[in-house]
């Protein structure tokens, strides 16, 4: 049970609303996470809002974005978000065997990019200080600038969403577990 209460669209101020709509339809299944984020309508504005955003400009490959999601959850350990963005990993062509096993030393279907975004991720999330110069190197070689800034503000947005979501109690949405359960039945047949 979330530690406050849910709060759903008509409860929000008119401005809000389409930003709460629009997020908990067509960004995915995140109603959960909007009814608590709706407390605050800056917030539901502003970063909600973010999210939907970047998702239009898509300057960011789905795959890498999805990479960097589902490695930060885990380091994390956050059942919310690698339940919700596992399935999307796997959307990109990868298997539910590599989103499971994403921080190991070989990660099945992972090329070299895959692999580079990877370990980007988890140093911004465990070592931000610590990024020597090759790192960045071997991402211009990759990404353009804005490709690169985009992979560090989602790299460290999603920390903050496993954050919230856990100290606020946020629980998972019907049905996300099962889609999770089915998809990865389905990749094994």
């Amino acid at each position: 049970m979330p530690r406050v209460r849910e709060i759903e669209i008509d409860e929000v101020p008119a401005d809000a609303q389409p930003v709460y709509q629009r997020f908990a339809t067509e960004y995915g299944p995140f109603l959960n996470q909007v009814k608590i984020f709706a407390h605050r309508p800056p917030a539901l504005r502003h970063i909600m809002g973010l999210l939907l955003e970047l998702a239009d400009e898509a300057v960011l490959d789905k795959r890498y974005l999805e990479i960097v999601l589902v490695v930060v959850s885990k380091l994390n350990e956050c059942d919310y978000c690698v339940a919700h963005h596992a399935p999307r990993l796997m959307d990109q062509g990868l298997s539910a065997e590599a989103a499971e096993n994403i921080l190991a030393g070989q990660v099945p279907g992972f090329d070299e990019v895959d692999m580079l975004v990877r370990d980007y991720a988890v140093q911004v999330t465990q070592t931000p200080g610590r990024i020597r110069d090759a790192m960045h190197e071997r991402l211009h070689r990759h990404f353009s600038e804005e490709q690169i800034v985009e992979l560090t503000l989602r790299t460290a947005l999603c920390g903050f969403f496993n954050r919230f979501n856990d100290a606020m109690g946020i629980e998972m949405e019907d049905g996300v577990e099962a889609e999770m359960t089915a998809r990865t039945a389905a990749m094994g047949d």
